[in-house]
């Protein structure tokens, strides 16, 4: 089996690259096309992993781009996207040409090789959560540029399995956290200020709940996808099934890190009050059952293994001096 991964140099995509070559698959990295002929996180990659991998430089929102890519493989799972929220209310026309036409370019192209689609949407589709714990079910609401670009994206790529029986699934990831995630997130966010000496910790709102996922559990739903055709025309939550507010967050992070911290509210930060989604905590006993997928932790005591996974990377150098902790991250 071949597979395209698109935005494969991005955090999950590096980390689903990465396992793929290890697992023995023939991997196609779709990168965005840059002068610099960089690999974004698969530079990081071990020597031995990366030369197995077959990189092409590319970019989603070209039809022709995308055909070529996908020629030969099997699968594509598609990650590629822009996914800040802060971002999305200054540049929204970007996010509906990359998420949306992104996802029309991949799933015209698997209709025309016969190829099947694991397509990632994301949680922040359902908003602030009407009941919980959300299910796949939930409605949608579009609270941000962002979350109205994730769906529309999602109702394309289901609208090829509808019209035409593309063989799609719709992964869900809820908030996905661990080493290489973007200072964007509010987890690196927190841990990078920390790790660079400051005491005073700039954030948003503290008050909403997250069901926070980590990074190796979100994988493991990728490749559960892609070996069966059992989630094939559905939409399939990835969480933990644990919930925690922001704040608490904050307070186990400083404990791990054995700092006393206080936390100051950035009006730069904040969401516009209608558009912030305060409450995200998944049902996953459709991934349980369609996937056959348990996250590793749906605990305290598994998000702070997480955390200390994510700590102890960011703790090396050469990791966190990518990192500009004293630069809010749109």
């Amino acid at each position: 089996m071949k597979i395209l991964v698109t935005g494969s140099e991005g955090f999950i995509g590096s980390h689903l690259t990465e396992t793929l070559l290890k697992k023995g698959y023939k991997v196609r990295a779709f990168v965005l096309y840059n002068s610099f002929n960089s690999w974004g996180w698969l530079e990081d990659l071990p020597e031995e992993i990366k030369k197995n991998l077959e990189v092409f430089m590319g970019d989603i929102r070209d039809p022709n781009g995308v055909r070529e890519a996908l020629k030969g493989c099997d699968t594509v799972l598609h990650l590629a996207a822009l996914i800040a929220i802060p971002f999305s209310y200054h540049s929204p026309d970007s996010y509906v040409d990359t998420n949306i036409k992104g996802t029309l370019n991949v799933v015209q192209a698997a209709k025309e090789f016969g190829a099947k689609v694991v397509h990632t949407s994301t949680s922040e589709v359902y908003g602030s959560a009407n009941y919980i714990p959300i299910d796949e079910t939930h409605p949608l609401k579009g609270q941000s540029p962002y979350s109205a670009s994730k769906i529309g994206a999602d109702q394309i790529a289901m609208s090829f399995f509808n019209s035409f029986d593309t063989k799609v699934s719709i992964i869900r990831p809820f908030n996905t956290y661990g080493p290489r995630q973007s200072a964007r997130a509010v987890i690196p966010t927190i841990i990078t200020q920390i790790l660079n000496g400051e005491n005073k910790i700039k954030l948003g709102s503290i008050h909403p709940t997250r069901d926070f996922t980590y990074v190796e559990d979100t994988v493991s739903g990728f490749l559960a996808a892609l070996n069966t055709d059992e989630g094939i025309g559905e939409v399939i939550n990835l969480g933990s099934g644990f919930e925690i507010s922001i704040e608490d967050t904050v307070k186990t992070i400083a404990k791990l890190c054995e700092v006393e911290i206080e936390i100051i509210s950035d009006d730069a930060r904040l969401r516009p009050e209608k558009s912030e989604v305060d409450r995200l905590f998944a049902d996953n006993t459709k991934a349980k059952k369609v996937l056959n997928w348990t996250p590793s932790s749906s605990t305290k005591q598994g998000f702070e293994e997480g955390l200390r996974k994510t700590l102890n990377w960011l703790s090396k150098a050469e990791n966190l001096t990518k990192y500009k902790a004293d630069i809010y991250n749109v």
